[in-house]
């Protein structure tokens, strides 16, 4: 096992830093990759940063990225490397995910590419949706902007080593929908003075219910859930006045999740001015669906089966959400899962922890999908 990447990913996980803070992590990172002579460090704004290694020709670029940031959840798992950071821990594995990029750079350093660029991306702020949109605004970005872009996440519950892979749609987009409706206060006595919003968040509720069950407008899965609401103050003697609603909307499809987007606003709208009520709607959190490149999944493919991998294709993409799917927009892409092992512990888990074994199969695959992507004519 490479020991020093081992170590190195352990260090990542003891400072861990949540999203948008991810100073000192892009410092470790630049700090440990210059070793590794890259022709090129791009700092992308105060946090992410581009290592790029040239070819002598003119050619294709080749990417990989990974994630910076870890999670606001408290680590319980009794490590020597346990978060020291109150509060905060590498609770999805994007230390595991650094590492093995990390990894890349030291084979290709002794391994440059002929032709071409490869370039390792360390994208910060993937958990809240920004930081993937903040890299591709970036003007350094866009002009090293890749022909073939690669990432991976660790799967926990899956065999470890296995590779997951899926043509089309591999993980929903999904967006927070914020609900605010706006009336008049009166006295609790008096309620007819005042314009409740109360009647219509249970109207709303049951048409956006009534919604999700029905299932012959959508071409594939769709789920919205009603996270949180707000109603009124905590006051016995007052007639609610405002309200606020939060509701998370999903989809496979990128198509039905503008679908469903626009269907609940319609919703909304209808209810709200059939009770006499100000509404604003808004966006938060929003995640394309990651789609992935038929060619790219052949890539992979192949790399794991040189690499004497066990390949499963799922039917059914993942219900979760990832900032990838900005990329898959844009450009040829392949996001894929790494199996992390049968007894490992869930992602956001407080006893996380990315396991070690599974590194080298990460490297040795990217490295793999490099080659083979190189080899053209």
């Amino acid at each position: 096992m490479n020991k020093k990447i081992i170590a190195f990913r352990r260090e990542l996980h003891q400072y861990p830093e949540v999203s948008n803070c991810e100073y000192q992590t892009t410092n470790r990172i630049v700090n440990f990759i210059n070793e590794y002579r890259p022709d090129e460090v791009i700092r992308l704004g105060d946090k992410g940063v581009l290592f790029v290694f040239k070819g002598v020709e003119q050619g294709e670029t080749i990417m990989f990225r990974c994630e910076l940031d870890a999670l606001p959840i408290k680590e319980v798992s009794g490590l020597e490397y346990a978060s020291v950071n109150k509060g905060i821990s590498h609770a999805c594995g994007h230390d595991g995910h650094m590492a093995i990029v990390a990894g890349l750079a030291q084979k290709i350093a002794t391994d440059r590419p002929d032709k071409g660029k490869v370039i390792l991306l360390f994208q910060p702020a993937e958990e809240v949706e920004q930081g993937a949109l903040d890299v591709m605004e970036n003007i350094d970005f866009k002009n090293n902007e890749p022909d073939y872009l690669f990432a991976l996440h660790n799967i926990p519950g899956l065999k470890k080593n296995r590779i997951v892979l899926k043509k089309g749609s591999f993980a929903s987009g999904s967006k927070g929908m914020i609900v605010k409706l706006t009336g008049k206060t009166s006295h609790a006595a008096e309620p007819q003075d005042g314009i409740s919003p109360a009647d219509a968040v249970s109207q709303i509720i049951k048409r956006m219910h009534d919604l999700r069950e029905n299932k012959t407008l959508f071409s594939d899965f769709i789920l919205l859930t009603i996270i949180h609401i707000q109603l009124g103050e905590i006051s016995f003697g007052t007639s609610p006045g405002y309200a606020e609603m939060r509701i998370t909307l999903r989809a496979f499809e990128n198509e039905d999740l503008r679908l469903l987007t626009s269907l609940c606003e319609k919703i909304v709208k209808e209810i709200a001015e059939l009770e006499g009520l100000a509404c604003e709607i808004s966006y938060t959190e929003v995640f394309p669906a990651t789609m992935n490149h038929d060619g790219c999944v052949g890539i992979v493919e192949r790399a794991a089966k040189q690499n004497g991998l066990d390949v499963e294709y799922i039917k059914t993409p993942y219900k979760w959400s990832e900032d990838f799917g900005c990329y898959t927009e844009k450009f040829n892409a392949c996001y894929f899962g790494l199996g992390s092992g049968n007894e490992q512990p869930q992602l956001h888990n407080p006893d996380f922890d990315f396991p070690d074994d599974i590194i080298e199969t990460g490297i040795n695959l990217f490295y793999t999908i490099y080659k083979s992507t190189f080899s053209y004519d």
